[in-house]
């Protein structure tokens, strides 16, 4: 797979026995570049095991340090099995989570174990040695990188965070603390009763899984977090661990590790800045109703103002979220109260409508019999026969009665002119008091019917319209 130098295995095998002082080639080996020697580290040699350092220990450090030519740019030679790279991770900080960018920043300790022969010394106290980041820029180490971040950086202070200890049997442990931010594909549709899941993807950007395989060090237990990790807005439910292989086409197949973790976002925060204020705005669009319909300044006042602060609440929750193209959870609730305030808004105005026209209507009755009642009186006519219908006068005259109450037929002999005259007047004063006290109620029917049915009915079935919503709504997310 890969060749240079046109140098034979047994060739390599040579330089690595002269150079590393090997008892046997390894499957895999590496070919060195003339680098120049490694200076010594600043950092003083530490005794992993306790006890006093040896000139052996001391001299098999300085071998390392100074004589080691084991190299950052080397070549494997496509002979034997893949190399194994255990890999364990310690989350020592969730960040952040962000919604608006769909990423989320994470700081860990990044451990991986691997076993480089050529690194192998003789201990007779059999103690591994440590050293800090220069070192591993002179030996080859895995080229681990974190798919999809977008930012991550190994922190530097006060030096770099990097750790080398080597064992004497050549087992190697690297390990760095990173800061990484990387992409989280989130499903927004039930916000903010929502559970998010992100991962954290490892992989090599060279060796395929022919060349190196990466692997979990110790399964589930290879993810440890820290128990005082917590977060504003989610709750930690799950850490946990996978593994895969990921292809592409153009190279081939590489080992994938899975850091999973699953967050279920705090609904109390919403509660408050969001549904309280809402359910509000929607109750207090309901006193209209108990207010006169007469009062048109307060009622489309009050219409009004729970209009444009349904509209302020949508526009602030919308400010803090991705334009996503599906319909949220918290979308659903605000927008049905929103209807539910417009809807109000358009019952006060069917009831002014339909007051403005019964009123038209009752002020036409009322105008009619007023002009009824304003008709002249022919009751002082002096020819009195003209009062009496007993069916031989003409009939101009008879029609000229039109409108009055026949009185009985009273013989003309009994009944002299003057009792002749008071019939007729009475019996007409009769029907004017009928027609007065049939305007006088309807006068006070309008007066007294303050409230219009419309806004009966709307005190009972917007209340209970919107219980069902929310029943029906916390039960389906909740």
């Amino acid at each position: 797979m890969f060749a240079t130098k046109d140098l034979t295995s047994a060739a390599l095998c040579r330089i690595s026995k002269l150079q590393f002082r090997l008892k046997a080639c390894p499957l895999r080996t590496s070919v060195p570049y003339n680098l120049s020697d490694v200076k010594a580290a600043a950092k003083p040699f530490v005794n992993r095991s306790g006890g006093k350092q040896t000139e052996s220990d001391l001299a098999v450090r300085t071998y390392l340090m100074k004589h080691t030519e084991v190299l950052a740019n080397t070549l494997l030679i496509a002979t034997g099995p893949a190399i194994p790279v255990g890999v364990d991770v310690q989350v020592e900080s969730l960040d952040s989570i962000s919604e608006v960018d769909m990423d989320f920043t994470m700081t860990l300790y990044l451990r991986h174990y691997w076993k480089d022969e050529r690194l192998s010394f003789t201990s007779t106290t059999n103690k591994s040695m440590t050293f800090d980041g220069r070192l591993v820029k002179k030996i080859w180490v895995p080229d681990v990188f974190f798919v999809h971040s977008k930012r991550s950086f190994i922190h530097d202070t006060t030096t770099e965070n990097i750790m080398l200890r080597v064992f004497p049997d050549g087992h190697v442990l690297y390990s760095l603390r990173v800061t990484v931010t990387a992409a989280c594909n989130m499903d927004f549709s039930r916000f903010p009763l929502d559970t998010q899941t992100c991962t954290l993807e490892l992989e090599s950007y060279a060796y395929t899984d022919e060349d190196l395989m990466l692997y979990w060090k110790s399964g589930d237990e290879s993810l440890s977090i820290d128990d005082k990790i917590s977060l504003s807005q989610f709750l930690i439910q799950k850490f946990h661990t996978t593994s895969r292989l990921a292809f592409y086409s153009s190279t081939g197949w590489y080992n994938r590790l899975y850091i999973n973790f699953t967050l279920r976002r705090h609904i109390f925060f919403f509660l408050l800045q969001t549904y309280f204020p809402a359910t509000l705005m929607v109750m207090l669009s309901w006193v209209s109703f108990w207010i006169d319909r007469r009062a048109v300044p307060a009622r489309v006042s009050l219409g009004i103002t729970t209009v444009l602060t349904m509209s302020t609440i949508i526009t602030g929750v919308n400010a803090s979220m991705p334009r996503v193209s599906y319909i949220k959870a918290v979308d659903i609730y605000l927008w049905v109260s929103f209807v539910f305030v417009f809807l109000s808004v358009l019952e006060y105005a069917a009831v002014n409508y339909l007051t403005t026209v019964q009123e038209r209507r009752e002020r036409k009755l009322r105008d009619r019999a007023a002009r009824e009642q304003s008709l002249p009186c022919t009751c002082g006519m002096s020819h009195t026969r003209t009062m009496m219908l007993d069916g031989t006068y003409s009939e101009a005259d008879t029609n000229s009665l039109a409108g009055y109450t026949e009185a009985p037929m009273v013989p003309e002999e009994v009944v002299p002119e003057k009792q002749e005259h008071m019939v007729v007047h009475m019996s007409m004063s009769s029907e004017s008091t009928a027609t007065k006290k049939k305007g006088i109620r309807a006068f006070k029917k309008g007066i007294y019917q303050n409230t219009h049915a419309i806004d009966k009915y709307s005190r009972m079935i917007f209340p209970g319209a919107y219980i069902i919503f929310n029943l029906i709504y916390w039960s389906v997310y909740c």
